[in-house]
């Protein structure tokens, strides 16, 4: 049998690296062990656990397990699995895999039937499938999220599979092992059991005749897919041009996606440089369309080019911290209802254009004052165009 369908967990305990959702105060755990838990959507990394944790679960409820993907799913074979169990004193257990591909047919299908709980639904997907959730879908599910397993719980798990299988390791064959699966425990386990019918002893060149670079996102080195992603957005933050080189570098020979690497700079793009230099995000855009299309070995250099261009770029949050203060507020309940003369066909509403291009009117029943300019680069522009419209409008009605 293989290592990974051979060793799989078949109990909340022995899931590892998810204590933060299983561990025995753990809102989830507490929720499956009081037979209490609501439709839920799981997302995280590939070889995470999602599909384990919902195998897992069906088992602990004792329900009928139905498995099935998104992408392949018929209307016709939910129907199907809900008339089948119409009347029996256990509901089944549906798991969807890649869920955020649910189709809204797909959905509206789904909804009534969550509604009346004739199954219990649990859906998983390496993205967040919130964003791709109807609102009836998301009111009524929660959502929990599996994270990368350590390199710590990883070590672990590869040591005591290797005892069980009378596996020998060598110290850089152990430790290529974890870092290059990049927190995927389905990978890694793939890799030793191929590794081992080669050789026992397993060395390094063996391990790497099988898989010679990263999975995923990772590096083959010491250093964690995870740190030196991270020593590349902080160098570029702080102007660094050839630290940001250096370790784009790092992560390239060491496997990296140039899919993922883009998407990691556009996203600095905006969170880091913002208004600052607007241009940054289209730079961004372009490259991560670009990389897409051509692939390594020549993706590296427009991924260069963008790297430079973001380190010399002005700096500003002020973007980010703007969206991040709204959204704290409404968490915090501040719900206002839209007035009135801003509602859709409002004849009471103010066209800023028959007043030269700026007129005086509340947008927002409370005031607030998320958005706070660091005067940076661009952002001295926008300031100024804010500031000139607003006054000449008040001057010329005065």
């Amino acid at each position: 049998m293989h290592f990974a369908l051979k060793y799989r967990p078949s109990t909340l305990d022995q899931i590892i690296g998810q204590s933060h959702i299983l561990g025995s105060k753990a809102a989830l755990r507490k929720l499956i062990e009081a037979d209490a838990l609501p439709h839920v959507f799981l997302h995280g990394p590939p070889g995470s656990g999602k599909t384990t944790l919902a195998r897992v679960i069906a088992s602990v409820l004792d329900r009928p397990f139905y498995e099935l993907n998104a992408t392949t799913i018929k209307v016709e074979t939910l129907r199907s699995i809900f008339k089948e169990h119409i009347n029996a004193l256990q509901k089944p257990l549906i798991f969807i895999d890649e869920v955020h591909r649910l189709s809204k047919n797909q959905q509206e299908v789904l909804l009534p039937f969550m509604e009346n709980y004739s199954a219990l639904i649990i859906g998983a997907s390496t993205e967040n499938p919130y964003y791709s959730m109807t609102a009836a879908m998301r009111s009524r599910s929660h959502l929990f999220e599996l994270n990368h397993i350590s390199d710590v719980a990883m070590f672990e798990y590869l040591d005591v599979i290797a005892t069980k299988e009378n596996i020998k390791l060598g110290k850089d064959a152990r430790e290529y092992l974890v870092v290059s699966s990049a927190g995927d425990l389905r990978a890694m386990m793939n890799l030793l059991e191929s590794a081992s019918v080669v050789a026992n002893p397993i060395t390094l060149e063996n391990l790497k005749s099988i898989r010679s670079h990263a999975v995923q996102a990772g590096s083959s080195e010491a250093d964690s897919h995870y740190d030196l992603a991270s020593a590349m957005i902080k160098s570029i933050r702080g102007s660094d041009i050839d630290a940001g080189i250096y370790y784009l570098a790092r992560l390239i020979s060491g496997g990296e996606p140039p899919e993922f690497l883009a998407r990691r700079l556009a996203i600095l793009a905006s969170e880091d440089i913002g208004n600052a230099n607007p241009q940054a995000l289209n730079l961004a855009a372009s490259t991560l369309n670009i990389v897409k299309n051509i692939g390594y070995p020549e993706a590296r250099i427009p991924l260069a080019q963008l790297v430079v261009y973001l380190a010399s770029s002005p700096k500003s949050n002020s973007v980010y911290e703007a969206i991040n203060s709204a959204q704290e507020a409404i968490k915090e309940g501040e719900i206002y209802a839209v007035p009135e003369h801003i509602k859709t066909h409002s004849k009471s509403y103010l066209y800023p254009h028959s007043y030269g291009g700026w007129v005086e009117q509340k947008y927002l029943e409370k005031e607030f004052s998320f958005y706070h300019s660091k005067g940076s680069g661009y952002e001295k522009i926008l300031d100024e165009w804010i500031i000139k419209g607003t006054q000449k409008i008040k001057k010329s009605s005065t």
